[in-house]
């Protein structure tokens, strides 16, 4: 289960350097001759024993001293490299944030350009239509005029042939007076 669980995650481990190794191997040393020199119980031996278990601890502490200086270093160093890693990250993801910004602004302004266009046109067409609305209706009302002006004009003609009556014609002058008084201001309605 260890296996797998290793084999997943990548190992930040470092290797066992063999400063370490040997720092080990000198304390051994020194235990072994610490120990060997107990059974005689000379006191010159366990002295000695003693001196040198003291010089080779001292050699080892100072092998494991210089390993975690070195230690540290290394991880300072991959430490600067990681932060100068996400620096150059960070302004490589900066300047493609500023392009992409620029890209969209100018994107968008098109599409508002683009919309304001859009209705213009639509305000000119409805303009147009309401004008083509406007004199379809005046159109409409001179062409009813018209033919209510001809139905008269008939009628008229009809009442001549049968009677040939002043009053009639006097009548009728004043129905033709009164139109083109309405058409007259009509046209200055619409002017």
């Amino acid at each position: 289960m260890a296996l797998m669980a290793s084999s997943r995650t990548p190992v930040r481990r470092r290797q066992r350097s063999t400063r370490v190794t040997v720092a080990v191997s000198l304390l051994a040393v020194a235990v072994v001759a610490v120990v060997s020199s107990l059974p005689s119980q000379s006191a010159l031996w366990i002295g000695i024993a003693s001196v040198v278990a003291l010089g080779l601890a001292s050699g080892a502490l100072r092998l494991m001293w210089t390993e975690v200086l070195q230690s540290r270093r290394e991880n300072a160093a991959d430490r600067a490299a990681a932060a100068a890693a996400y620096r150059n990250l960070f302004s490589k993801r900066a300047a493609e944030h500023a392009e992409f910004t620029a890209a969209m602004t100018d994107r968008l302004a098109q599409a508002h350009l683009a919309a304001r266009e859009l209705e213009g046109l639509i305000v000119q067409h409805e303009t147009r239509a309401q004008r083509a609305e406007s004199k379809l209706v005046t159109e409409t009302e001179a062409h009813v005029e018209t033919k209510e002006r001809v139905r008269q004009l008939e009628q008229a003609l009809i009442a001549l042939q049968a009677d040939d009556s002043v009053v009639d014609l006097v009548a009728w002058d004043e129905q033709v007076q009164k139109s083109g008084q309405k058409k007259a201001a009509r046209a200055l309605k619409q002017a």
